[in-house]
Protein backbone atom coordinates (compact mmCIF):
# COMPACT_ATOMS: atom_id res chain seq x y z
CA UNK A 1 0.00 0.00 0.00
CA UNK A 2 1.45 3.56 -1.16
CA UNK A 3 2.46 5.66 2.33
CA UNK A 4 2.53 8.80 1.11
CA UNK A 5 3.60 10.54 4.50
CA UNK A 6 5.99 9.21 7.00
CA UNK A 7 7.20 10.56 10.18
CA UNK A 8 10.86 9.19 11.08
CA UNK A 9 10.78 9.68 15.01
CA UNK A 10 14.88 9.26 15.53
CA UNK A 11 15.32 11.51 12.57
CA UNK A 12 12.63 13.87 13.28
CA UNK A 13 11.45 14.70 9.75
CA UNK A 14 8.51 14.42 8.09
CA UNK A 15 9.13 12.13 4.53
CA UNK A 16 6.81 13.05 1.99
CA UNK A 17 7.05 10.78 -2.02
CA UNK A 18 7.39 14.01 -4.13
CA UNK A 19 3.91 13.98 -6.24
CA UNK A 20 5.38 16.19 -9.12
CA UNK A 21 7.91 13.74 -10.35
CA UNK A 22 5.11 10.89 -10.16
CA UNK A 23 4.64 8.92 -12.71
CA UNK A 24 7.83 8.35 -13.74
CA UNK A 25 9.57 8.22 -10.57
CA UNK A 26 8.98 7.82 -6.98
CA UNK A 27 10.99 9.72 -5.92
CA UNK A 28 10.77 11.64 -1.57
CA UNK A 29 10.64 15.25 -0.17
CA UNK A 30 12.16 15.48 2.99
CA UNK A 31 11.07 18.09 5.67
CA UNK A 32 12.95 19.34 8.58
CA UNK A 33 10.98 22.73 9.33
CA UNK A 34 8.01 23.84 9.43
CA UNK A 35 9.14 25.97 6.13
CA UNK A 36 9.99 22.97 4.13
CA UNK A 37 6.62 21.51 5.04
CA UNK A 38 4.64 25.13 3.73
CA UNK A 39 6.94 24.88 0.70
CA UNK A 40 5.71 21.31 0.01
CA UNK A 41 1.52 22.04 0.51
CA UNK A 42 1.94 25.24 -1.36
CA UNK A 43 4.19 24.09 -4.28
CA UNK A 44 2.12 20.97 -4.61
CA UNK A 45 4.90 18.11 -3.47
CA UNK A 46 1.81 17.26 -1.12
CA UNK A 47 -2.01 17.47 -1.91
CA UNK A 48 -5.15 16.42 -1.15
CA UNK A 49 -7.59 17.87 1.49
CA UNK A 50 -6.36 15.15 4.26
CA UNK A 51 -2.99 14.93 3.28
CA UNK A 52 -1.85 18.65 3.11
CA UNK A 53 -3.92 18.58 6.74
CA UNK A 54 -1.95 15.69 8.59
CA UNK A 55 1.38 17.43 6.59
CA UNK A 56 0.86 21.01 8.18
CA UNK A 57 0.29 18.79 11.40
CA UNK A 58 3.63 17.99 11.20
CA UNK A 59 4.86 21.05 10.53
CA UNK A 60 3.51 22.46 13.20
CA UNK A 61 5.31 19.36 15.03
CA UNK A 62 8.62 20.75 13.30
CA UNK A 63 8.12 24.24 14.48
CA UNK A 64 7.70 22.80 17.96
CA UNK A 65 10.77 20.45 18.40
CA UNK A 66 12.99 23.22 16.98
CA UNK A 67 12.00 25.70 18.95
CA UNK A 68 10.23 28.16 16.57
CA UNK A 69 7.56 30.45 16.85
CA UNK A 70 4.80 28.58 17.10
CA UNK A 71 2.06 30.88 16.18
CA UNK A 72 4.15 32.29 13.33
CA UNK A 73 4.51 28.64 12.46
CA UNK A 74 0.55 28.25 12.33
CA UNK A 75 -0.11 31.40 10.18
CA UNK A 76 2.94 30.13 7.57
CA UNK A 77 1.25 27.02 6.91
CA UNK A 78 -2.34 28.01 7.37
CA UNK A 79 -1.57 30.85 4.23
CA UNK A 80 -0.17 27.95 1.70
CA UNK A 81 -3.95 26.96 0.34
CA UNK A 82 -6.98 28.39 0.77
CA UNK A 83 -9.67 26.39 -0.23
CA UNK A 84 -9.22 22.67 1.66
CA UNK A 85 -10.61 22.72 5.01
CA UNK A 86 -8.41 19.81 6.21
CA UNK A 87 -5.44 22.66 6.72
CA UNK A 88 -7.22 24.65 8.93
CA UNK A 89 -9.19 21.35 10.79
CA UNK A 90 -5.59 20.00 11.44
CA UNK A 91 -3.54 23.41 12.66
CA UNK A 92 -6.64 24.64 14.64
CA UNK A 93 -6.55 21.10 16.58
CA UNK A 94 -2.94 20.48 16.80
CA UNK A 95 -2.71 24.54 18.31
CA UNK A 96 -5.65 23.56 20.62
CA UNK A 97 -3.55 20.61 21.98
CA UNK A 98 -0.23 23.12 22.33
CA UNK A 99 -2.37 25.52 24.15
CA UNK A 100 -3.87 23.06 26.61
CA UNK A 101 0.26 21.97 27.08
CA UNK A 102 0.16 18.91 24.95
CA UNK A 103 2.76 17.84 22.58
CA UNK A 104 1.61 18.62 19.17
CA UNK A 105 3.78 15.43 17.59
CA UNK A 106 1.81 13.13 19.51
CA UNK A 107 -1.68 15.25 18.08
CA UNK A 108 -0.14 15.57 14.67
CA UNK A 109 0.71 11.40 14.82
CA UNK A 110 -2.72 10.93 16.15
CA UNK A 111 -4.75 12.83 13.29
CA UNK A 112 -2.38 10.90 10.81
CA UNK A 113 -3.50 7.09 12.14
CA UNK A 114 -7.01 8.64 12.61
CA UNK A 115 -7.02 9.10 8.79
CA UNK A 116 -5.82 5.96 8.09
CA UNK A 117 -8.53 4.55 9.69
CA UNK A 118 -11.51 6.78 8.42
CA UNK A 119 -10.17 6.41 5.05
CA UNK A 120 -10.87 2.44 5.24
CA UNK A 121 -14.13 2.65 6.90
CA UNK A 122 -14.99 5.17 3.84
CA UNK A 123 -13.90 2.34 1.42
CA UNK A 124 -15.88 -0.19 3.31
CA UNK A 125 -19.16 1.74 3.47
CA UNK A 126 -18.87 2.84 0.01
CA UNK A 127 -18.07 0.04 -1.64
CA UNK A 128 -21.58 -1.30 -1.50
CA UNK A 129 -22.97 2.15 -3.97
CA UNK A 130 -20.68 -0.13 -6.97
CA UNK A 131 -22.60 -3.04 -8.63
CA UNK A 132 -20.43 -5.96 -10.25
CA UNK A 133 -19.56 -4.94 -13.79
CA UNK A 134 -19.80 -1.16 -13.01
CA UNK A 135 -18.09 1.08 -15.24
CA UNK A 136 -16.54 4.23 -12.79
CA UNK A 137 -15.69 7.82 -13.17
CA UNK A 138 -13.13 9.44 -11.16
CA UNK A 139 -11.52 12.58 -11.31
CA UNK A 140 -8.41 14.44 -9.92
CA UNK A 141 -6.67 12.42 -7.36
CA UNK A 142 -8.49 11.26 -4.35
CA UNK A 143 -7.03 8.30 -3.55
CA UNK A 144 -4.22 7.16 -1.15
CA UNK A 145 -1.42 10.00 -2.59
CA UNK A 146 -4.49 12.89 -1.29
CA UNK A 147 -4.51 11.31 1.76
CA UNK A 148 -2.59 8.66 4.54
CA UNK A 149 -3.50 5.46 2.83
CA UNK A 150 -6.27 4.10 0.85
CA UNK A 151 -7.95 7.26 -0.11
CA UNK A 152 -11.56 8.52 -0.36
CA UNK A 153 -13.21 8.16 -3.45
CA UNK A 154 -10.34 5.83 -4.82
CA UNK A 155 -10.81 3.90 -1.49
CA UNK A 156 -14.61 2.65 -2.39
CA UNK A 157 -13.26 1.60 -5.89
CA UNK A 158 -10.08 -0.31 -4.06
CA UNK A 159 -12.68 -2.24 -1.90
CA UNK A 160 -15.26 -3.13 -4.28
CA UNK A 161 -11.89 -4.61 -5.69
CA UNK A 162 -10.80 -6.08 -2.84
CA UNK A 163 -14.17 -7.63 -2.70
CA UNK A 164 -14.14 -9.35 -5.83
CA UNK A 165 -16.34 -7.27 -7.73
CA UNK A 166 -15.48 -6.47 -11.81
CA UNK A 167 -15.34 -2.66 -11.60
CA UNK A 168 -13.73 -0.68 -14.27
CA UNK A 169 -12.55 2.68 -14.20
CA UNK A 170 -12.38 5.82 -15.78
CA UNK A 171 -10.10 8.34 -14.79
CA UNK A 172 -10.56 12.12 -15.86
CA UNK A 173 -6.67 13.06 -17.18
CA UNK A 174 -8.08 16.20 -14.87
CA UNK A 175 -6.23 19.64 -16.72
CA UNK A 176 -3.96 21.50 -15.85
CA UNK A 177 -1.86 19.55 -13.51
CA UNK A 178 -3.28 16.37 -14.76
CA UNK A 179 -3.54 14.78 -11.35
CA UNK A 180 -5.56 11.81 -12.79
CA UNK A 181 -3.64 11.03 -15.40
CA UNK A 182 -0.47 10.71 -13.25
CA UNK A 183 -1.46 10.25 -9.99
CA UNK A 184 -4.83 8.18 -10.07
CA UNK A 185 -3.30 6.42 -13.26
CA UNK A 186 -0.01 5.77 -11.10
CA UNK A 187 -2.30 4.12 -7.94
CA UNK A 188 -4.41 2.06 -10.17
CA UNK A 189 -1.60 0.91 -12.36
CA UNK A 190 0.20 -0.08 -8.93
CA UNK A 191 -3.27 -2.13 -7.39
CA UNK A 192 -3.69 -3.82 -11.15
CA UNK A 193 -7.38 -2.42 -11.20
CA UNK A 194 -8.74 -1.99 -14.82
CA UNK A 195 -8.52 0.88 -16.00
CA UNK A 196 -8.06 4.15 -18.91
CA UNK A 197 -7.27 7.71 -18.72
CA UNK A 198 -9.76 9.90 -20.89
CA UNK A 199 -9.00 13.89 -21.45
CA UNK A 200 -11.84 15.86 -19.01
CA UNK A 201 -14.22 16.63 -22.01
CA UNK A 202 -14.32 13.59 -23.22
CA UNK A 203 -16.36 12.48 -20.09
CA UNK A 204 -19.86 13.28 -21.55
CA UNK A 205 -19.46 11.87 -24.77
CA UNK A 206 -19.09 8.79 -22.99
CA UNK A 207 -22.01 9.55 -20.68
CA UNK A 208 -24.10 9.76 -23.93
CA UNK A 209 -22.68 6.20 -24.81
CA UNK A 210 -24.06 4.32 -21.45
CA UNK A 211 -20.43 3.80 -20.56
CA UNK A 212 -20.20 5.47 -17.01
CA UNK A 213 -22.60 3.57 -14.40
CA UNK A 214 -21.56 6.06 -11.28
CA UNK A 215 -19.40 8.84 -10.64
CA UNK A 216 -17.28 9.09 -7.83
CA UNK A 217 -14.93 11.88 -6.51
CA UNK A 218 -13.06 13.29 -3.75
CA UNK A 219 -13.77 17.21 -2.14
CA UNK A 220 -12.33 19.52 0.14
CA UNK A 221 -14.57 21.14 1.47
CA UNK A 222 -18.32 20.26 2.02
CA UNK A 223 -20.60 23.37 3.27
CA UNK A 224 -23.55 22.75 5.84
CA UNK A 225 -26.06 22.78 3.20
CA UNK A 226 -24.57 20.42 1.07
CA UNK A 227 -22.45 22.54 -1.73
CA UNK A 228 -18.87 20.70 -2.23
CA UNK A 229 -15.52 22.44 -3.84
CA UNK A 230 -13.73 20.42 -5.38
CA UNK A 231 -11.03 20.39 -7.77
CA UNK A 232 -11.63 22.25 -11.23
CA UNK A 233 -14.14 20.42 -13.71
CA UNK A 234 -16.02 18.40 -10.68
CA UNK A 235 -19.63 21.08 -11.21
CA UNK A 236 -19.00 20.09 -15.19
CA UNK A 237 -19.23 16.45 -14.37
CA UNK A 238 -22.09 17.10 -12.10
CA UNK A 239 -24.12 18.56 -14.56
CA UNK A 240 -23.58 16.02 -17.04
CA UNK A 241 -24.46 13.26 -14.98
CA UNK A 242 -27.86 15.05 -13.58
CA UNK A 243 -28.44 15.07 -17.53
CA UNK A 244 -27.49 11.44 -18.33
CA UNK A 245 -29.52 10.42 -15.00
CA UNK A 246 -26.11 8.88 -13.26
CA UNK A 247 -25.44 8.45 -9.43
CA UNK A 248 -23.15 11.31 -8.69
CA UNK A 249 -21.26 10.31 -5.19
CA UNK A 250 -18.47 12.33 -2.99
CA UNK A 251 -16.67 10.69 -0.49
CA UNK A 252 -15.54 12.81 2.31
CA UNK A 253 -14.24 12.16 5.58
CA UNK A 254 -15.96 14.06 8.31
CA UNK A 255 -13.31 16.52 8.81
CA UNK A 256 -13.66 18.14 5.18
CA UNK A 257 -17.30 19.56 6.25
CA UNK A 258 -17.17 23.25 7.01
CA UNK A 259 -20.02 23.98 9.45
CA UNK A 260 -19.48 27.65 10.06
CA UNK A 261 -18.31 28.94 6.48
CA UNK A 262 -21.01 30.09 3.86
CA UNK A 263 -20.64 30.38 0.39
CA UNK A 264 -19.15 33.82 0.32
CA UNK A 265 -17.06 33.06 2.79
CA UNK A 266 -14.89 30.58 0.84
CA UNK A 267 -11.71 31.55 -1.28
CA UNK A 268 -11.62 29.70 -4.63
CA UNK A 269 -7.65 29.36 -4.95
CA UNK A 270 -6.54 31.08 -8.22
CA UNK A 271 -3.23 29.19 -9.34
CA UNK A 272 -0.34 30.53 -11.51
CA UNK A 273 -1.47 30.90 -15.10
CA UNK A 274 1.65 28.66 -15.76
CA UNK A 275 0.48 25.33 -15.12
CA UNK A 276 -2.14 26.15 -17.85
CA UNK A 277 0.00 27.57 -19.84
CA UNK A 278 2.72 24.83 -19.70
CA UNK A 279 2.64 21.02 -19.92
CA UNK A 280 5.48 19.51 -18.09
CA UNK A 281 7.99 22.53 -19.27
CA UNK A 282 6.23 23.19 -22.69
CA UNK A 283 4.41 25.85 -23.43
CA UNK A 284 1.19 25.22 -25.49
CA UNK A 285 -0.65 28.57 -25.31
CA UNK A 286 1.33 31.94 -27.91
CA UNK A 287 4.04 33.98 -25.64
CA UNK A 288 2.25 36.90 -23.92
CA UNK A 289 -1.37 34.61 -23.87
CA UNK A 290 -3.09 35.10 -20.31
CA UNK A 291 -4.67 31.93 -18.65
CA UNK A 292 -7.27 31.11 -16.09
CA UNK A 293 -6.46 29.05 -13.17
CA UNK A 294 -9.13 28.34 -10.91
CA UNK A 295 -8.07 25.44 -8.73
CA UNK A 296 -11.58 24.74 -7.80
CA UNK A 297 -15.15 24.57 -8.34
CA UNK A 298 -18.55 24.45 -6.59
CA UNK A 299 -21.03 21.95 -7.08
CA UNK A 300 -24.65 22.52 -5.79
CA UNK A 301 -26.29 19.38 -3.67
CA UNK A 302 -29.07 19.24 -6.03
CA UNK A 303 -26.39 17.73 -8.63
CA UNK A 304 -25.29 15.15 -5.84
CA UNK A 305 -26.80 11.85 -5.24
CA UNK A 306 -24.90 10.89 -1.64
CA UNK A 307 -21.81 12.21 -0.01
CA UNK A 308 -20.05 8.79 1.31
CA UNK A 309 -18.74 9.40 5.11
CA UNK A 310 -16.85 7.37 7.91
CA UNK A 311 -20.19 7.55 9.45
CA UNK A 312 -22.89 6.03 6.34
CA UNK A 313 -23.76 7.45 2.77
CA UNK A 314 -26.05 10.60 3.55
CA UNK A 315 -28.07 12.66 1.31
CA UNK A 316 -26.60 16.21 0.46
CA UNK A 317 -28.85 18.20 3.12
CA UNK A 318 -28.23 20.79 6.31
CA UNK A 319 -30.39 18.27 8.13
CA UNK A 320 -28.64 14.58 7.39
CA UNK A 321 -25.29 16.72 7.26
CA UNK A 322 -25.87 17.80 11.06
CA UNK A 323 -26.95 14.57 12.14
CA UNK A 324 -23.21 13.20 11.79
CA UNK A 325 -22.25 15.26 14.68
CA UNK A 326 -24.36 14.57 17.08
Amino acid sequence: MLKPIEWDDEKKELILIDQRKLPHKLEYFICRSYKDVAYAIKEMVVRGAPAIGISAGYGLALAEIYGDNIYKAYETLKNTRPTAVNLFWALDRCLKAYKEGKNILDEAKKIHKEDIETNKKIGKIGEKIIDDGDNILTHCNAGALATSMYGTALSVIRFAHYNGKNIFVIVDETRPRLQGAKLTAFELKYENIPFRVITDNTAGFLMSLGKVDKIVVGTDRILKDGTVYNKIGTYSLAILAKYHNIPFYVAAPLSTFDLKSKEDDIVIEERDEKEVAYIDGVRIVPEGVRCYNYAFDKTPPNLITGIITEKGIIKPNEKEIMSLFD
